[in-house]
């Protein structure tokens, strides 16, 4: 059976990078984009670093600029932006598509392991995000596309992926998780 460590991914300077160097580490992947309303949550994914990376834990940062061109700019300024902004030391690969015919294959696996998990119902967004994914396909939730950015994919220390969490999924949520796999 395949796991996340079959994929090799290219760093932000462009250099194969097999995710078997990740193994027996707990993993968190992220679609991320640096001008979109969860931007902020870079704040809670380093916080989820700093706490538990010397446990054996890491994010893997994967810019994407397929929804609302919200990630725009090369990938060594999102990787300063985030630096300078947020403070982030994780991993940061090169800007990739996460949907649709150019889709990384890493994504492409991830999205068959876990489909949409559904929106906190919560969250301040859950409605404008359920309106306009609604309006633009009625039956959006029934697919495991990536619906936005900060889509995260939950690894264990085997390479298996465990669970997804949507973008209105927060520290609160994913935090315990990590802790149970670690």
């Amino acid at each position: 059976m395949k796991t996340v460590y079959d994929f090799t991914v290219k760093d932000r300077k462009g250099q194969d990078v097999s995710l078997k160097g990740y193994a027996g580490e707990v993993m968190l992947i992220v679609n991320t984009a640096t001008q979109c309303g969860f931007t902020p949550q870079y704040d809670d994914l380093e916080k989820l670093y700093e706490k538990y990376h010397l446990q054996g834990f890491t994010v893997l940062d994967f810019p994407c600029n397929q929804f609302g061109h919200q990630a725009p700019g090369t990938d060594e300024s999102i990787h300063e932006f985030c630096k300078l902004n947020y403070g982030t030391d994780f991993p940061r690969f090169k800007k990739i598509k996460v949907n649709g015919p150019d889709e990384s294959p890493l994504f492409t696996f991830l999205k068959e392991q876990k489909g949409f998990a559904g929106w906190d119902p919560n969250h301040p967004l859950t409605a404008l995000l359920d309106d306009m994914l609604s309006k633009a396909d009625p039956e959006y939730k029934e697919k495991s596309d990536i619906k936005w950015n900060f889509t995260k994919f939950l690894i264990d220390k085997n390479g298996n992926v465990v669970k997804r969490f949507e973008p209105t999924a927060g520290y609160d949520a994913i935090a315990p998780e990590v802790e149970a796999l670690l």
